[in-house]
């Protein structure tokens, strides 16, 4: 049975809702369910790959969701913060060997990052918490077919 684990941002509420609205109903079409003590909140989006990597070294994880939103400012703050996320979550995946999926938004406007975060009409399809969901999923179904791949002789 896989289990994952979910880490919000709580900056920009109405987007990382959003996405976290779009990640569980993907899930839950796919037969899984996250248990309300699998969820976990982060300060922002830079907090995000630190917690994403001691969920997934408790083993307890088939993978960790990492949902959030960075807009851009006046100031550079926006590029250190999408960078440090980004690397993070890759560094944390590859030291766990544990899917850990980016589903950070970086973008210019709060416009594009709530047409990214929509769970109803016509952008409920570009939901990018579902497709981060989605990503997580498939990466530990094919770690768990690698895992039961016999070796060659």
């Amino acid at each position: 049975m896989l289990r994952f684990a979910m880490v919000v941002s709580q900056f920009n509420d109405e987007i990382c809702n959003g996405l976290k609205a779009g990640a569980l109903s993907y899930l839950r079409e796919n037969g899984i369910e996250i248990a309300a003590t699998d969820h976990f909140s982060a300060p922002g989006a830079f907090e995000i790959p630190l917690l994403a990597q001691a969920l997934a070294k408790t083993g307890k994880y088939s993978g960790v969701i990492c949902l959030g939103c960075v807009i851009k400012g006046d100031t550079a703050h926006f590029e250190f913060i999408s960078l440090g996320a980004t690397v993070g979550i890759m560094q944390a995946m590859l030291t766990t060997q544990t899917p850990i999926s980016f589903g950070i938004l970086t973008t210019y406007t709060e416009e594009q990052a709530l047409a990214r975060s929509r769970t109803e009409g016509v952008h409920a399809a570009e939901n990018k918490g579902k497709e981060a969901a989605a990503a997580c999923l498939s990466a530990a179904r094919t770690l768990k077919q690698i895992e039961k791949t016999p070796n060659a002789p």
